[in-house]
């Protein structure tokens, strides 16, 4: 970890400490500290670690801090969803227990944003499950969003025959969905309804099992999408995908046409 980063969790962490009131972590606020928090002491004791080991976090030494350990802090100092995430990415570490959204948004909030749109869009949830779609997208995929769902884009793509007549250069296509799917999930391979979903797939389909037993990730990105439509012959579009802040298991897909 550079040194900048090993100072700066340091300082985050006395910082963070230092607002903590004492009563509220069962410890007495007595007249005679001379910090207005917790002592390190005694948040070394809540999070179960070393008082010394974590001095030596706060002072910014050169020494190795797990994720586990990362855990243990910011539940012990009650972080909220930002605190924690700054704390892991100072560290440089995965957070393999991401705290859950505060709140949960309802689809309708989807179909609004999606309705003012005048363009093929629609909004992916953790497993890309199609959670809301706008007439134009039922337009472009023709043969899935203009039929009865549920729908979920991998399903579409791996068991649906229409997704290799309308997707230009589907094996490519689909290769690249799987390291997109399998890096998006990358936080979350132990998940139950995940583990789930994947045997699924790859029992239905042998290029799925084939693709996700090639381990490659890759980042959901932007780029030009061809199209085969039946009605409409060879469309062009320009997809952009957006993630929501503090629900990023939310994807907002947009295509606009290319060209």
């Amino acid at each position: 970890m550079p040194t900048i980063r090993r100072k700066e969790l340091g300082d985050f962490l006395i910082a963070h400490r230092q607002k903590c009131p004492p009563a509220a972590f069962g410890f007495p606020a007595g007249t005679r500290r001379r910090t207005t928090g917790l002592r390190r002491e005694e948040a070394a004791q809540l999070a179960g670690i070393s008082p010394t080991w974590y001095a030596w976090i706060e002072q910014g030494r050169d020494i190795n801090v797990s994720s586990d350990a990362l855990d243990r802090l910011a539940t012990a100092l009650r972080m909220d969803r930002t605190q924690r995430a700054y704390l892991f990415e100072l560290a440089g570490r995965l957070d393999t227990r991401p705290a859950p959204p505060e709140q949960a948004l309802p689809v309708s909030l989807f179909e609004q944003l999606l309705a003012d749109m005048h363009t093929p869009a629609y909004v992916l949830g953790r497993l890309w499950d199609v959670l809301a779609f706008n007439p134009q997208a039922a337009q472009l995929f023709t043969g899935w969003l203009d039929q009865p769902g549920p729908h979920n884009l991998l399903d579409y793509v791996f068991l649906n025959p229409s997704a290799r007549e309308l997707v230009e250069d589907w094996e490519a296509r689909a290769r690249r969905l799987v390291a997109e799917f399998r890096a998006d999930r990358r936080s979350h391979l132990d998940d139950p309804a995940l583990e789930e979903f994947v045997s699924r797939l790859a029992a239905a389909s042998g290029s799925f099992a084939e693709y996700w037993r090639r381990h490659d990730v890759l980042e959901r990105q932007g780029g030009v999408r061809g199209f085969h439509h039946p009605q409409h012959g060879h469309l062009s579009y320009q997809q952009l995908t957006f993630r929501l802040v503090d629900h990023d298991e939310f994807k907002l897909v947009v295509l606009t046409r290319a060209g």
